[in-house]
């Protein structure tokens, strides 16, 4: 086989033309998200009622902590990381949108690369939690949220929580093909999120939970993440052992989307 510089070039360009056709489909969500107020509002609200519920009436004294800085600084990165992955279930219920009023459809009749739909969905979901990250810190700081680390271990456990949430969007991009109806894919979604995001160690200490629920509660990915995500914001590295859940994190993220992107890939091609 001969490769010469024409076919390179061609290459090149076919890249670039799926990257261009992945933004494109980006931006037309993002831009779907800002012009529906009541979408907007709540993709904004709900986090911020979660920091103001758990800072004011469970962190007035109700749930202890031996963290510096008190139960605000226990609760801001568990938050942090529970608002990332309610955020990437916009990606089910935005699939299953486009494929009910049949835009999916129509996208396949259009000159773009296949992977377009999928990946466009999940970046512009990325882009939305970057946001919504952004909003949540504020107010964290604004209730009394100090981390102890640094700007750049701050920083590394914001990208850490975007990248599993990323991974996980892809799970939820299957939900999305599969479910007949966006409200049906929403319903589909709270089973899987709910244990995931309450029996963990967003809230709370593990050890604080029934003996037979620790073990579940101690290894799950969305605890590792949290410990991960606690101990960079936690500048005091008051748990050592916890600085293992950073690479426990970041292989959870791997996984993931080594198994949901080829299914949801899978299931597009079926549906589409």
């Amino acid at each position: 086989m001969t490769i010469t510089s024409d076919s390179i070039h061609a290459d090149k360009s076919s890249l670039g033309w799926a990257v261009s056709d992945v933004l494109t489909i980006a931006r037309r969500n993002m831009l779907a998200i800002i012009r529906i107020p009541t979408a907007l509002v709540f993709t904004i609200l709900q986090p911020i009622m979660f920091v103001l519920l758990f800072r004011y009436v469970f962190g007035s004294g109700a749930i202890a902590t031996d963290i510096p800085g008190g139960y605000v600084n226990y609760l801001l990165p568990g938050i942090i990381v529970q608002t990332t992955i309610f955020g990437a279930v916009g990606t089910a219920i935005g699939l299953a949108e486009d494929l009910q009023r049949g835009l999916i459809e129509r996208f396949r009749a259009l000159p773009m690369a296949r992977m377009a739909v999928l990946a466009g969905r999940t970046v512009s979901d990325l882009g939305r939690n970057v946001l919504v990250l952004i909003i949540i810190s504020l107010v964290g700081f604004a209730v009394g949220f100090r981390p102890h680390g640094g700007v750049v271990d701050y920083l590394f456990a914001c990208l850490i929580t975007l990248l599993f949430a990323y991974c996980l969007s892809w799970g939820f991009a299957y939900i999305g093909l599969a479910a007949p109806n966006s409200e049906a894919a929403q319903a589909m979604t709270f089973p899987l999120i709910f244990p995931l995001t309450f029996v963990s160690g967003i809230f709370v200490r593990v050890s604080s939970m029934p003996g037979w629920l620790q073990g579940f509660a101690t290894y799950q990915p969305v605890s590792e993440v949290t410990k991960a995500v606690r101990y960079l914001m936690d500048g005091s590295k008051a748990i050592p052992t916890h600085g293992n859940s950073i690479w426990v994190a970041i292989i959870w993220s791997v996984g993931l989307i080594a198994i949901l992107g080829p299914l949801a890939t899978a299931k597009y091609k079926k549906v589409a």
